[in-house]
């Protein structure tokens, strides 16, 4: 791969390196050092072939990937920010006198990473890494759910929508978009994700995405299957699944009820992971159409969430 290089940090470099928000210093600091950017790196410059025109610096465009992740930025607000903001330029790798990557090369290099099948990989990565480090608990899975909406366009013009995504109803309410599945560790580490269209159930990837668990599974009434409960049993797993009502017995009995709040302490950590994606990184809604676009940016979105909640983990 030809990879252009960065230039080393100038006199007037230097005599800016103090300047820039405190806060969002420190914060990039610690990610920095969080994530293994080389091992990302590694499966990404196998996608270039040749020795064409240089491309921009792997670990360049990995960061401003995740630096758009961590604070909610759109493309063109990720090629504005990382001209106007020091802090945003150190922590990519760009001098104060380097060009600055375009919003267009962003979207070629996000194609690249989908077209080359890879974010799988990246997401591995980035999860043996936090695991390396100790942070996994690893007693037992949890399973959930959330819709991310997509734009429904306007009325009488279905053709316009986006055509991967569908129309579900969710508390008596219609919804339009993707569904996020998601597996978390009891750390509130996310372990296994898909992306699916809304209409697909809850519980549709819940058996594939904790094959491998020895320890428990746990989710609420939505994944409640009698043939799921007893492939568990087989398995010497728990099956921490919340129990609900039937036709025929409506109301749950005393041990029921009990066996159900012991298990909402345990459930809450899966809902980290969906409040950060939501609220701190403000992914209530897809940024693009079709399905294995939104797939890359689930991926991504995981990962900064994955490398975010690490932070917290370490002992202080």
């Amino acid at each position: 791969m030809n990879e252009r290089r960065n230039a080393a940090p100038g006199l007037i470099d230097g005599l800016t390196a103090d300047l820039g928000g405190p806060r969002t210093n420190a914060l990039l600091e610690r990610l920095d050092a969080a994530v293994p950017w080389e091992e990302l790196a590694r499966p990404i410059r196998r996608l270039y072939k040749g020795n064409g025109r240089a491309a921009w610096p792997v670990v360049t465009m990995l960061k401003a990937m995740l630096l758009a992740k961590w604070f909610n930025l759109s493309d063109p607000q990720l090629e504005e920010c990382l001209q106007d903001r020091l802090s945003f330029r150190r922590f990519v790798g760009l001098s104060l006198t380097d060009r600055t990557p375009d919003e267009t090369t962003f979207v070629v290099f996000r194609r690249r990473l989908r077209q080359g099948g890879i974010q799988d990989e990246l997401f591995e990565t980035v999860l043996k890494h936090i695991e390396g480090q100790g942070l996994l608990v690893r007693e037992g899975t949890l399973v959930d759910a959330t819709i991310i909406e997509a734009p429904r366009g306007q009325k009488g013009a279905p053709e316009k929508r986006d055509q991967d995504a569908t129309f579900t109803r969710k508390c008596g309410e219609i919804r339009f978009g993707y569904k996020a599945h998601i597996a978390v560790d009891r750390s509130g580490v996310v372990t296994d994700y898909r992306l699916s269209t809304a209409k697909h159930h809850d519980s549709r990837y819940i058996d594939e995405m904790t094959a491998a668990e020895t320890k428990g599974v746990f989710a609420d009434s939505a994944y409640m299957d009698r043939r799921r409960t007893r492939q568990l049993v087989e398995r010497g797993v728990v099956p921490g699944i919340t129990f609900r009502g039937t036709s025929k017995r409506p109301e749950l009995s005393e041990w029921q009820k009990r066996w159900n709040a012991m298990l909402c302490g345990i459930r809450a950590k899966v809902e980290h992971p969906f409040a950060m994606m939501k609220h701190n990184l403000g992914y209530r809604r897809v940024r693009y159409r079709g399905l294995e676009r939104n797939r890359l940016d689930l991926c991504l979105t995981l990962m900064a969430c994955n490398i975010k909640r690490s932070l917290s983990l370490h002992p202080t």
